[in-house]
C-alpha cells in the first residue's frame, strides 16, 4: 500500500531540526510494529492515513470466486456490451468505485480519479495554484471549513462554514469535495466566480477571487510584547514542526516568556507534525490522543519528547480549527492542562486510510475513531474552549464586491455590509439597512477624504478595497481573543 511520505523521511527532516536547535529538541517516534501514522489534506479537508508496512489495505480474496461480484460483472458485461455507445472499461470500474464509497454517505470516504488524486499530492507537498480554502461536503453541500492565511480566499471576505452554491455559474449541490476542488483551482491569475450562502444572511453572496500560487508557508511569529509572543500555525504541512522549531528559537532570543499558539482557522493537515507539536507541550508519557477501531478496541498514542517547554502557553481555537489541530488542542487541553480560548472548534474525529491504485488513482475510506486523551469523541461536536470569547460582530461581516457601483438610492445587503463597516469605522453612515441615502453618501466621502481618495461619494473600486483594509486592521487591533490569551498569560507570568 503507498501513502504520501512514510515518516522515515519526517524523521530525517527532525534529526536536522535537533542539530540546528538549541531551544527545542525533537525525536524520533518509535510505533509498536513499524506504525505509520499520516493525515494529509484531501480537496479541502484533512484526512488521515493509516498504513501497516506494504500491507494492502483491501484483500477480498479470489474475487471470480466471490458469488457477491456476480450482479456486479452482470451490470459491467450488460453496460459493456448493451449500451448505445461505446463506453471505456476504466469508466465502468471508475464509477463502481465511486458509487460503493457514496454509499457509505461519508464526506471523509471519496475515490479520487487520476487527475483528482494528482492535484490532492501536489496539494500537501507543494505549492499550488487556486485560492487557498479548506472545504468539505456537509449534507450535499460544499462547505468552507477555512480560508488559509494570507489567501485570495482570505482576503476576498470567506469565511468558515460559508456554503459554496456554485462556482462560475455551475451549481456545485451534490458534488464531492474532490470535484468542486477541481472546479474551484485553476492557473494562477485567472478568476473564479462563487456564489455563497453565508449563514444569518438571507441572499447569496458573489464573491470573484483572483486564483494566485499558495504557498505551503505554515508559521508565523511575532512578539505581542516583552514578554509574550504569539505563534500562528495555518496547517500541518511536511516542514511545520521545523518550522515551529526555528520560530521558537527566534522568539525566545527575542525575549519570549509566555507563548499565544494559535490555531484558529487551521484546517488540519499531517498527523505526524501535529504529534511532533503536541509532544512539544505535553509532558513525555502523557496521551496525546486514541485511536478506537469498530470493535471498540483502543489504542493511546503518548507524547515521546523528553525535552518539551515548559513555558506558560494559552492556545486560542475557533470554528475553523479542524481535525489535527483539534488533536493538538484536545492533547494540551486535557494532558497538560494549556487552557484554551476562543470558540468551539470544527468537529472531526474520523480517521481515514488512504488507498493508492497502480494506474494513480485513489480512494480513502473512515476506518476508525479518533479520541481526546480523556475518551471524548469530538465528532460533529468540536472541543469547547475554557474560555469561549467571540470576536466583535465586525469582523464576520459579509464581503463587498469593489466591482460593484454602490450609489445614492442604491438598495442591498451589500450595501448593508458596507454601512456597518462605516459604522465599526466611526463613521456614522446614518443607517444600517441597506438603502444608501444621503448621509450614507456623506459619510463615503468622509472616508474617502481620511483616505485620500476621490471625494465622489460612490463605494467603489479603491473605495472598497480601502474600506476593507482598514476594517481588517480593525479586527486585527481589536483582537478579542487574542486579547483574552495575552491576559491569561500575563496572570501566570506574574503569580
Amino acid at each position: 500500500m503507498k501513502v504520501v511520505k512514510g515518516l522515515q523521511d519526517e524523521n530525517i527532516n527532525q534529526e536536522s531540526t535537533e542539530k540546528q536547535s538549541s531551544f527545542i529538541k525533537m525525536k524520533k517516534f518509535q510505533f509498536v510494529m513499524l506504525l505509520f501514522i499520516i493525515v494529509f489534506l484531501s480537496a479541502g479537508i484533512t484526512t488521515f492515513a493509516l498504513a501497516f508496512g506494504d500491507e494492502k489495505a483491501v484483500s477480498v480474496g479470489n474475487e471470480t470466486s466471490r458469488s457477491e461480484f456476480d450482479k456486479l460483472y452482470t451490470a459491467f458485461d450488460t453496460l459493456k456490451n448493451g449500451y448505445f455507445q461505446e463506453v471505456e472499461d476504466n469508466t465502468l470500474i471508475n464509477g463502481a468505485i465511486n458509487g460503493m464509497l457514496e454509499s457509505l454517505d461519508d464526506p471523509y470516504s471519496d475515490y479520487m480519479d487520476v487527475e483528482e488524486a494528482k492535484n490532492f499530492h501536489e496539494s500537501i507537498s507543494s505549492s499550488f495554484e487556486g485560492i487557498g480554502a479548506e472545504i468539505t461536503e456537509q449534507e450535499g453541500s460544499i462547505v468552507i471549513v477555512s480560508p488559509l492565511k494570507g489567501s485570495p480566499a482570505e482576503k476576498a471576505g470567506l469565511k468558515p462554514n460559508d456554503i459554496v452554491l456554485s462556482v462560475d455559474g455551475e451549481s456545485i449541490q451534490g458534488m464531492s469535495s474532490t470535484e468542486a476542488v477541481l472546479l474551484i483551482r485553476g492557473e494562477k491569475g485567472s478568476t473564479v466566480e462563487l456564489a455563497i450562502q453565508r449563514p444569518g444572511t438571507n441572499e447569496p453572496i458573489t464573491f470573484p477571487i483572483v486564483r494566485d500560487t499558495i504557498p505551503i508557508e505554515t508559521v508565523y511569529g511575532e512578539m505581542i510584547d516583552d514578554e509574550i509572543a504569539k505563534v500562528q500555525i495555518t496547517s500541518f504541512s511536511e516542514k511545520t514542526g521545523q518550522e515551529l522549531v526555528e520560530t521558537l528559537n527566534t522568539l525566545k532570543a527575542e525575549g519570549m516568556k509566555g507563548l499565544v499558539l494559535d490555531l484558529r482557522q487551521n484546517p488540519g493537515g499531517l498527523l505526524d507534525q501535529a504529534i511532533l507539536i503536541s509532544s512539544l507541550f505535553v509532558p513525555e508519557g502523557e496521551i496525546l490522543f486514541q485511536i478506537e477501531d469498530r470493535e471498540g478496541n483502543r489504542e493511546a498514542m503518548q507524547s515521546t519528547a523528553q525535552d518539551n517547554t515548559d513555558m506558560p502557553l494559552v492556545v486560542v481555537i475557533d470554528q475553523g480549527s479542524a481535525s489535527a489541530s483539534e488533536i493538538l488542542a484536545g492533547a494540551v487541553q486535557e494532558s497538560a492542562d494549556v487552557p484554551l480560548v476562543g470558540q468551539k472548534s470544527f468537529g472531526k474525529g474520523t480517521v481515514q486510510r488512504a488507498q493508492d491504485f497502480s494506474d494513480g488513482s485513489n480512494m480513502k475510506f473512515t476506518t476508525e475513531k479518533w479520541l481526546t486523551p480523556e475518551g471524548n469523541w469530538i465528532h460533529k461536536k468540536g472541543i469547547q474552549p475554557d474560555y469561549e470569547v467571540a470576536l466583535p460582530k465586525y469582523a464576520s461581516l459579509p464581503y463587498v464586491s469593489p466591482d460593484l457601483e454602490l450609489k445614492l438610492s442604491s438598495s442591498s445587503t451589500q450595501v448593508q455590509s458596507a454601512q456597518q463597516m462605516l459604522a465599526a469605522l466611526d463613521i456614522d453612515p446614518g443607517r444600517t439597512d441597506g438603502f444608501f441615502d444621503e448621509q450614507t453618501e456623506t459619510a463615503v466621502k468622509e472616508f474617502q477624504k481620511s483616505a485620500q481618495l476621490e471625494e465622489t461619494g460612490i463605494l467603489t473600486g479603491q473605495t472598497t478595497l480601502k474600506l476593507m483594509e482598514e476594517l481588517r486592521a480593525l479586527i486585527d487591533e481589536n483582537d478579542t481573543q487574542i486579547l483574552k490569551a495575552t491576559e491569561l498569560l500575563k496572570e501566570k507570568l506574574n503569580s
